[in-house]
């Protein structure tokens, strides 16, 4: 696992110097504490012959098989390839018996070689024979051309500035930024998405001009032009046509592989372990695949509504593994700068914070760990799905019963404030199922809604909102599965959107910001692609979702694994907001520098901390978002 920087230009006044190139990676060091690399070539013009661009790739490196070897940048035998890669592929032992098969001579054990002459056979169609997580970059200087690349579900990140007379690119944005002249102007339209979905969605942002690069693309640079091409993406339209009782021995198959694969490291390794369904049947896998018991890492804290580490004991003690336990009272005042900079935009989830401390545990001990991230995913394990489908059943109702049901007065009851409250939940699916058929999953998600955003703004900022909707990155999504069920679409559409910008980001900023490597085996694509063609019926039945995991793993793990209320993992941020951190909140969202910036309206700001404060409305989730985004202009603008 490794950070990535570097640049190719054609323009002379752009040229990255080596100076530049080392700022770039020195911001990436967390992601690669063990070793670092650079490689650069000069501008070549030799007219009437096509110039040959400059180019400078840096490389910091996390070392987890062939410790010794595999430095990067790596070039091929003549050395005019280069390439710079930042990720783990698990399949690389069989492509390396491929690859001695045709001729080519190998100089390391690791796999990073094996994707160089992999590229030298196939060219940008390699992409296809990867399987793993990656961001990489290869500069083919026979083509002049530099090549980008991510993996399928965007586990690994990758940003990149597009000029003319030069591409700019990095696992960071904040390396970006290190290169000189590099603009921080911010994107309204970035601030618009990131307050409805948390995050910014991709291609797309915080400052205007940098882009990243999506899940399942490939781009190249070539004549000072970048061309950006999907490789890849699941099948949402066809369902399969398969029995439950094989769909079932092949998920077994298909994510024992996955594990196995993830389980080849030369570095310690462990896993996480929340004692939910997705962690807990990772963990078994492992422990059957494993000659030791297998190190598992759990975080728990003071609030018992947000504390799994019993569950996460108990699964422990089932399956014998070494377990380690961490229990933490959150020191948000001390934690949040860290976020803020090593999130380097907005960046709204909270469970950033357990995640954050998780890694940092966890890297005291191992190098690698594997977690069950996906899982509520591709098979169907958020209540939100059950939603879903509650309201594609509501259009049938009598007309007497929806007017009753989408009452504003059920809306605007009075709760007790508690995020996970009946009556709560009751009024967020009584304004889903208000909206229109199309915008419900929008509405259902979003932290702020339309309604809300547009009483938020000031007349300033709207006007500099460019006519496009941020609910049409989701729609899009929701579209790839119209020929689904409503809930598989739902489901199908987090993988696209939610997955990579939200939980796949999260993970790898926490966990690479103690040089921690984080394996996901559900994000395997094989995985990926079965759980997709799945009917619904074999994931959700009734009110419990991950049926198929049940039947497939159940026998493996503590019956109340797949019993228990899913929890998810949160902070109380409700309470926190009403007692701790309740002056920093009003401080830092009624500031004088706050107050003075062109997005929100000071009325609005009071009414949402007062509605809080009084406990007649949980808006936690929002005073985050707002509370993250001053912060990070403070850090990232102010500065």
């Amino acid at each position: 696992m490794c950070g990535i920087a570097g640049a190719a230009w054609t323009d002379p006044r752009l040229a990255v110097s080596a100076e530049t190139l080392a700022a770039m990676t020195a911001q990436l060091v967390h992601r690669g504490p063990d070793d670092q690399g650079a490689h650069t070539s000069e501008l070549v013009v030799q007219s009437p012959y096509p110039t040959q661009p400059g180019v400078a790739l840096g490389h910091t490196r996390l070392s987890i098989i062939d410790v010794e070897g595999s430095r990067q940048p790596m070039a091929n035998e003549d050395g005019t390839i280069q390439l710079i890669f930042n990720g783990e592929i698990y399949n690389y032992q069989h492509l390396r018996k491929r690859l001695d098969g045709s001729g080519h001579h190998f100089q390391t054990r690791g796999d990073t070689e094996v994707i160089l002459h992999l590229y030298e056979d196939e060219g940008p169609e390699f992409v296809h024979q990867l399987v793993g997580m990656f961001a990489l970059a290869i500069w083919d200087r026979p083509q002049r051309r530099l090549l980008l690349a991510r993996d399928r579900l965007g586990q690994k990140p990758l940003v990149y500035r597009v000029e003319s007379g030069r591409l700019t690119f990095a696992s960071e944005l904040k390396s970006l930024l290190a290169v000189p002249g590099c603009p921080r102007e911010i994107d309204p339209a970035a601030i618009d998405e990131y307050l409805l979905y948390q995050y910014i969605p991709h291609p797309n942002s915080i400052f205007r001009g940098i882009r990243k690069l999506p899940p399942g693309h490939l781009a190249i640079y070539h004549d000072d032009k970048l061309r950006v091409d999907r490789y890849w993406q699941p099948d949402f339209e066809h369902q399969l046509d398969i029995q439950e009782t094989s769909a079932t021995d092949r998920l077994r198959a298909v994510l024992g592989e996955a594990v196995r694969l993830r389980m080849r490291s030369d570095v310690p390794l462990g896993a996480f372990l929340s004692g939910g369904v997705d962690s807990s049947i990772i963990v078994a896998l492992m422990q059957q695949f494993a000659t030791a018991p297998v190190k598992t890492f759990a975080v728990g804290f003071p609030q018992v509504e947000y504390d799994e580490s019993g569950y996460a004991r108990r699964v422990a003690e089932h399956l014998g593994t070494e377990h380690h336990e961490l229990r933490v009272e959150p020191k948000c005042l001390e934690l949040l700068p860290k976020l803020i900079w090593h999130y380097d935009e907005p960046f709204g989830d909270s469970s950033a914070i357990p995640t954050y401390y998780l890694a940092e545990e966890t890297r005291r001990h191992v190098t690698v760990a594997l977690s069950g991230d996906g899982g509520d995913e591709l098979f169907a394990g958020y209540e939100r799905y059950l939603a879903m489908q509650l309201a594609s059943r509501f259009d049938h109702l009598p007309w007497s019963l929806r007017r009753v049901l989408t009452n504003s007065w059920l809306r605007t009851m009075r709760t007790s404030g508690r995020q996970k409250s009946v009556l709560r939940k009751i009024q967020r699916l009584s304004q889903i199922l208000a909206a229109p058929p199309e915008r419900r999953y929008a509405e259902l998600i979003g932290i702020f809604n339309e309604a809300w955003r547009a009483n938020l703004y000031t007349d300033e900022f709207l006007a500099h909102l460019p006519e496009s909707d941020p609910v049409e990155f989701l729609d899009r999504a929701l579209k790839l599965g119209q020929r689904r069920d409503v809930t598989t679409a739902a489901t199908l559409a987090d993988l696209v959107t939610y997955l990579p910008c939200d939980l796949c980001q999260k993970v790898d900023i926490a966990t690479m910001a103690h040089g921690l490597e984080c394996r996901q085996p559900m994000l395997d694509h094989r995985v990926v692609e079965l759980a997709a063609g799945l009917p619904i019926g074999m994931k959700l039945r009734g009110r419990r979702g991950k049926q198929i995991l049940y039947r497939a793993f159940g026998k493996m793990l503590p019956p109340e694994v797949f019993r228990r209320r899913k929890m998810g993992f949160g902070v109380p941020l409700d309470h926190w907001f009403r007692h701790e951190l309740r002056d920093l909140l009003h401080d830092t969202l009624l500031s004088q520098k706050a107050i003075g910036r062109p997005y929100f309206r000071a009325d609005s700001i009071r009414e949402l901390l007062a509605q809080h404060m009084s406990a007649r409305f949980d808006h936690a989730p929002r005073l985050w978002s707002l509370l993250v985004l001053e912060l990070w202009h403070g850090q990232w603008v102010d500065s």
